[in-house]
Formats: C-alpha cells, structure tokens, sequence
C-alpha cells in the first residue's frame, strides 16, 4: 500500500495517563457500557483533535462496535460522557439528539444505499430529511459527484455501480449535511486492496481540502498505516495502547498491538529461524527496531567497524505518515562469550529496541 504524506497532527498525542486533551472536537472520558454481565466497554478515555483522522482497531470483540455506537449516539454509556464541540450527547433526549447527528456523518460497511434510488436521490437523502430545497439539493449533489469523481452518474442505480463507486456514494452522501465529523464503520472491508487504497486516498483528500474530522474503525493494521495520524488500539473492552501511527508502528508496546502489526511487520525467515541455536553458534543474530534518525544512521556500518561484517539476514525500512521505520535481522561474527552483552550495548541507545534472537552457524 502506497504511502501518504505527513499530517500535521501525526505528532499529537494524549496528555500523561489518557485523560483527553484540550480543544478536542470528539472527547470520551471514561466511557463504560455493559450488556448484562458483559463488559463491552471499560474506562475509555480517548479525544480527536479538529481536523485529525484517528484510527481506532482491535481484533472481533474488542469493542469497536459499541464504540461507534455511543459515538453516534446509538447506544448510551452507562457511566462517562461523550463530548462532541463541547456537548455531552450521552444526556440528550432522542429529540435533542438529532441537530448533533446531523453534524455526524456515516460510512458503513456495505455501503447501505437504497436499491430503489438513483445515486444523486441516495445522496439527497440527508439534505431531503433536513429539509432543504429541492434546487439547493440538486446543487449539493453535483457537488459532491465531483467530489468523490462520479461526476455523470447521478441517475445511475446502485446495482449498476461497482463496490467503490458504492462506497464513493456512501462517503459522498455522508458529507451532504456537511459534518464535522465523519465516523467510518469497517468502511473499506469489503473492497479489494486496490479499490481500498483509492478509497483511503479519497478520504485522506476529502480531510485535506475541508479539514474534516475523520474517525476510523477497523480490524486492518493496513488501513491505519495509510491514513491514520494516531492509532487507538481496543482489546477486551479497554485502551491498550495509543500514540502517533509511526511511533506505535516501529515500537509497539502492547503484546496486543505487536499481534496485531504481525502481518505488517518483517520476520526472520523460516528457514533461519529454524537454524538458531540459543547457547552458540558462529554468529549471534539480533533483531533491531529503528525510527526515524535512527533509521536514516549508517547502523550495519558502524556494527561492521566494530564487531566485524553485519550481515542484514531480512527486514528494511519503510515510510509510515513520513516517518521511517524499519525493522533489521542482523547477524554479527560471535568474538566471544560477551558478544551479545557488548552488541546490546552498543546499540542500546541507537534503535528503538532490540532482541538477541540466538546463535547460527554456517548453512551445511
């Protein structure tokens, strides 16, 4: 999946144990829901900044779905408030709720469009409910075809569409009351991988040109990796993690998240792995975790200097919202007893982290 430039807000993080920053334009404090027995919700405590696309992901039960839903207003937390511009819509009756809901817009799984309408009357719908007229409809439809590159196929149905051109319909009807946030629910799960990077590329620009707030909720590391400016992770109801995508990408510091960036991240090879010793062997192979300066340092050179020829045995760096991260398997001559001990040292204070994975000798 192709890179996308840095954002401004990439650097933002939450203040010192979790409770939402200032200025926040979405803020849960200590969100808690219940179903029954079950804990669907636990303490979550998260805010969104203006103009920022935060990316929420956790496995299947996790809670994202009952997130979403207290978000939008679906679903009432028991305990702790759900602000949005300053408004707790946990306390507002149905009535109340409804001015809020219309400054949230929607993008939902599978797309949700009704069958029986064009797509200019699908993405007229929200502008007919508010009551707007029907020149002023017609005007903000041909806008948003333009906006999301359907521009001539208002009159054509849903079943003449592809499954992008769907979700293009979906994301163009979710901004037809002009939100200011837009809230996506697995919202590129059921495209293929090429149309979900054209997908992601038209929400990044959509966040570009009106500065619109986007919350993301999926189950794809993926998607995070090419859109998002932070990261929330949920397991088992709670906030396990959270920072900026680049700094949780290159060191990710929950056993969960580390499960979740699996398939993202490089491993040793099987065959290598399969070949490591843990007492000793010619060589000690270590695995090293880089970011930004220190992934752009001459790290191989200076371990040849001073421990002999390194060898890189897998992994590389890679750009995630402009900032590299990488992560090497190296294997290093062992000199001695104390070689991994001195290698740790050495490089201890150049990378993000590192593992001495074993010994391997000389392929026979």
């Amino acid at each position: 999946m192709s890179q996308v430039s840095a954002s401004p807000f990439a650097a933002r993080e939450q203040p010192a144990g979790g409770e939402p920053a200032p200025g926040a334009l979405l803020r849960l404090s200590n969100v808690g829901k219940r179903f029954g027995e079950y804990v669907a919700l636990d303490a979550i405590s998260l805010a969104v900044q203006p103009g920022e696309i935060l990316g929420i992901i956790g496995r299947s039960g996790a809670g994202k779905t009952t997130l979403i839903r207290c978000l939008n207003g679906l679903e009432r937390p028991d305990t702790g408030t759900v602000e949005i511009e300053g408004v707790d819509i946990a306390r507002l009756s149905e009535s109340e709720l409804q001015p809020i809901r219309r400054r949230i817009g929607m993008i939902f799984q599978h797309f949700n469009l009704l069958s029986s309408k064009t797509v200019a009357q699908n993405i007229a719908l929200p502008l007919k409910i508010a009551g707007r007229a029907a020149a002023q409809r017609r005007r903000r439809v041909d806008e948003l075809l333009d906006l999301v590159n359907l521009s001539g196929r208002g009159d054509a149905y849903p079943a003449q569409l592809s499954g992008g051109q769907k979700q293009r319909v979906g994301i163009a009807r979710a901004l037809a009351a002009e939100p200011v946030l837009l809230l996506s629910d697995e919202g590129t799960s059921a495209l293929d991988p090429e149309t979900t990077l054209s997908i992601l590329e038209l929400l990044r620009e959509i966040n570009r040109r009106l500065l619109l707030t986007i919350v993301l909720i999926t189950h794809e590391m993926s998607v995070i990796r090419a859109i998002a400016d932070r990261v929330v992770v949920l397991e088992n109801s709670r906030v396990i993690e959270t920072g900026p995508v680049s700094r949780v990408f290159a060191a990710p510091e929950a056993p969960g998240t580390r499960k979740l960036l699996g398939a993202l991240r490089p491993e040793l090879p099987e065959l290598i792995a399969a070949r490591l010793h843990a007492a000793t062997g010619d060589a000690v192979v270590v695995r090293l975790d880089v970011q930004g300066d220190q992934a752009r340092s001459p790290l191989l050179a200076d371990l040849s200097r001073v421990f002999g020829p390194a060898t890189l045995l897998e992994g590389g760096v890679e750009h995630v919202q402009g900032e590299p991260i990488g992560t090497l398997f190296v294997s290093v001559k062992n000199t001695g007893p104390d070689v991994a001990s001195r290698l740790r040292a050495f490089v201890e204070h150049r990378v993000s982290s590192v593992e001495v994975l074993g010994y391997l000798n000389p392929d026979r």
